[in-house]
């Protein structure tokens, strides 16, 4: 595993080659996840190039090599949602979704999750930050806000909740 994490390293500080390989790698277990994922005929195999794709392109703002694996599989999962409701022309719920992401035009979204973001009291809205946006692991941002890593997590909850509440509104 140890070398896994070095050709992550390498491939977020822009190494192609330590990238090729580590896609290489990684495109087994992404295929068996992207099997397990896309469902209702949506094509397992463009889930997976997409995948591929969207890594190859932002590996570089990949905070933590530890989040590595994570990371490609919510890439995965969204990606098969995405393909199903493309297949389906449907903006219904899939069963992981919540009501508040039903069908909103992308920039429509991204201006209310700002908002929701920004409507957070001060100490909610550093750990979204530094968790969903920046992608610190919890035990960075207890290390960043001198806080316990349950009260990190606890702070990541609620922020959540309001956030969630916001959008629903």
């Amino acid at each position: 595993m140890e070398n896994h994490f070095v050709l992550i390293e390498a491939a977020r500080h822009g190494d192609r080659g330590a990238l090729e390989r580590l896609l290489a790698i990684s495109q087994p277990d992404i295929r068996r996840y992207a099997r397990s994922q896309c469902t209702g005929g949506t094509d397992a195999d463009d889930a997976v190039q997409e995948t591929l794709w969207l890594v190859y392109q932002r590996i570089g703002a990949l905070r933590t090599v530890t989040s590595f694996s994570a990371w490609v599989f919510s890439i995965v999962r969204r990606e098969c949602n995405r393909l199903w409701r493309q297949m389906n022309g449907r903006t219904e719920l899939l069963a992981d979704d919540h009501p508040a992401f039903v069908y909103r035009p992308e920039p429509e979204l991204r201006e209310d999750l700002i908002a929701a973001i920004h409507s957070l009291p001060d100490r909610y809205r550093e750990v979204v930050v530094l968790r969903d946006i920046r992608e610190f692991s919890i035990g960075e941002i207890a290390i960043e806000l001198r806080l316990s890593r349950e009260a990190v997590k606890s702070r990541i909850h609620r922020a959540r909740l309001i956030i969630r509440e916001y959008l629903e509104d």
